[in-house]
């Protein structure tokens, strides 16, 4: 198979499996709460990360809500604009249109399941000073504390932007390309993150099926929109 032949859809059933797997570690293990314990002070009742300190917010939170917006805009336009654009860059349009509907699709499917799965985040929790109980997605609530509200912290939505991102291994037909579009869409999902998970906002099982989800989602419009090469 020559480089530029290479097929994203291998990825496909390993990346399914990992997501199966990390889901069932988090059914049936307390590694959430282990790893989370190490971002939580129980003296002082403090989490690592102020979720009021500026800098953290400006460079984590609102700063990449920017930047994605700012990167969609660009792409659009380049999608919508001469082919010379593209052709600069050696980039096809059908490549474009695949990462803006990852940047659409991936949070709004995310946010979907926050809408849906009831699960509340860690600050929100008693083990960490909040007012509900933990419980795991198929866990029953214990006898009379099913809360009237209903939890929104699962997957991670903030984290979605950046791992959507991962679709930019798409643009490009070189294997160092690929790799450049993949650290991007990591570096990002994992910055942003890994900020929630350290001001109590996310358990790191949120955080990792929404990387594998936007992954999967990116794989759905390739194949769509028939962007993978025929198979030798």
């Amino acid at each position: 198979m020559t480089e530029t032949a290479f097929t994203f859809r291998r990825t496909f059933w390993p990346v399914l499996l990992t997501l199966l797997a990390g889901f069932a570690l988090a059914e049936t293990t307390s590694l959430d709460l282990w790893v989370q314990d190490h971002f939580f002070n129980f003296e002082t009742g403090k989490w690592l990360i102020d979720v009021n300190a500026p800098l953290p917010r400006l460079f984590f939170y609102d700063g990449p809500k920017v930047c994605l917006f700012l990167l969609a805009a660009a792409l659009l336009s380049l999608a919508l604009g001469p082919a010379r654009w593209r052709e600069r860059l050696a980039w096809r349009r059908v490549d474009i249109w695949i990462v803006l509907a990852c940047l659409a699709t991936g949070p709004l499917l995310i946010g979907t399941g926050k809408a849906t799965t009831n699960i509340f985040c860690p600050y929100q929790l008693e083990r960490y000073d909040g007012s509900f109980p933990y419980r795991r997605l198929l866990e029953p609530w214990p006898e009379g504390k099913k809360p009237a509200q209903c939890g929104r912290c699962f997957p991670a939505g903030h984290a979605s932007g950046g791992f959507a991102l991962l679709s930019l291994a798409g643009l490009a037909a070189t294997r160092r390309g690929r790799r450049i579009g993949l650290a991007m869409g990591l570096l990002a999902g994992c910055a942003m993150g890994g900020y929630q998970m350290l001001r109590g906002a996310h358990f790191l099982s949120h955080t990792v099926v929404t990387a594998l989800v936007c992954w999967l989602v990116f794989l759905f419009w390739r194949r769509l929109l028939r962007a993978e090469p025929a198979s030798p």
